[in-house]
């Protein structure tokens, strides 16, 4: 198979930027992206807002307190949008095949470009130059010969960089760094995996992949496989989001009555997420597994959605009604997420949780 040209392109702090780019007295300031109030979480945060600890997810309430100075802004995904489509237009411009995975990322196979520019490289740089110029938006751009290893390299030199990362470098660049590098490698699988003496990418290369398998089963191929820089993955244009979701895997099993924190910590993830994607989800779903690894799902399609991710946590715990199981039982993962998505042009003036769209 011969090797693809990857370009994962992300925006620099996209919400915030959209803001300071309009409002010219922000720049330079902290600017925080979210309602404030003890039941709003934060949606976006400037560069100058992370140097205190302020991150998306963050309920706005801990950033307030990290930033006393900072300057909250509502949301407007209305313009963040715009700025959304006139990106992935120039995008476009290069390739058809685009992949975006939310507003202000997307990966880009340019193995054969529209342009006729001799390079990956030449690609990313021109698409840098021509958003900068036409948005006055900074963006990321990682190149690689993967999905995988260019969704590493575009936060390599964040922000506002590009990193190139070509084919005979891969091994030696992969070797030092961490496998919470790899998505999916959570605190629970870090955890597994550090009781194994795995710390580092070239640690888990040097395990025998039998060994990987017969612990974690096909994922742990998979994480092998990923150590070697192998992703075969393709960039899927026009892939809708179907639904969107968290979960976590607990250290030890619990009664249902206990996972209300998880619970909650789970939906302003996902609500999080939510604010990224065009699609308006409709479903909000509960799903469990037992010690005995039997999975349980509980879903429900309100007359609106919640507006908070409180809200939405709410329902999510009320769904726990549901699971007829005696009280002995014990959980080894929960999850939350929202799904049956369609387009907000379909759902009309419904949506509570999405109305800032």
């Amino acid at each position: 198979m011969s090797l693809r040209k990857i370009i994962h392109v992300d925006m620099d702090a996209f919400y915030a930027s959209v803001e300071q780019r309009d409002d010219p007295s922000l720049s330079g300031r902290p600017v925080v992206v979210a309602w404030r109030g003890s039941r709003s979480v934060v949606c976006a945060a400037s560069y100058e807002a992370r140097k205190f600890g302020v991150r998306s997810a963050m309920p706005a309430v801990t950033a307030e307190r990290l930033c006393p100075d900072a300057v909250f802004v509502p949301p407007d995904f209305t313009r963040y949008r715009a700025a959304s489509r006139h990106v992935r237009e120039i995008f476009l411009r290069h390739t058809d095949l685009v992949e975006p995975l939310s507003l202000d990322e997307a990966y880009l196979d340019v193995t054969q470009n529209h342009g006729g520019l001799p390079s990956a490289t030449a690609v990313a740089q021109k698409i840098r130059a021509q958003i900068r110029e036409e948005t006055s938006l900074a963006a990321s751009a990682g190149v690689a010969p993967n999905k995988f290893l260019a969704k590493i390299a575009s936060d390599w030199n964040k922000p506002d960089g590009l990193f190139v990362l070509k084919p005979d470098a891969v091994e030696a660049f992969l070797t030092p760094l961490p496998v919470g590098r790899i998505n999916g490698v959570g605190k629970v699988m870090d955890g597994k995996l550090a009781t194994l003496g795995i710390r580092t990418m070239g640690d888990l290369r040097a395990r025998d992949v039998r060994e990987l398998e017969s612990l974690f089963g096909r994922y742990g191929r998979r994480l092998h496989e990923l150590s070697h820089g192998v992703d075969e993955n393709p960039v899927m244009p026009d892939r809708p989001v179907q639904s969107i979701s968290a979960e976590d895997t607990f250290a030890e099993d619990l009664p249902l009555t206990d996972l209300e924190p998880t619970i909650r910590e789970l939906a302003i993830k996902v609500w999080t997420a939510t604010r990224k994607v065009e699609r308006l989800g409709r479903t909000v779903v509960l799903k469990l597994k037992t010690r005995e690894f039997r999975i349980l799902t509980r879903s429900l399609t309100p007359a609106s959605m919640p507006e908070s991710a409180e809200e939405l946590a709410d329902l999510a715990l009320a769904l726990r009604e549901r699971v007829q199981l005696p009280d002995s039982t014990r959980y080894r993962l929960v999850g939350v997420g929202i799904s049956n998505f369609r387009e907000a042009d379909d759902l009309g003036a419904q949506s509570g949780l999405f109305s800032g769209y």
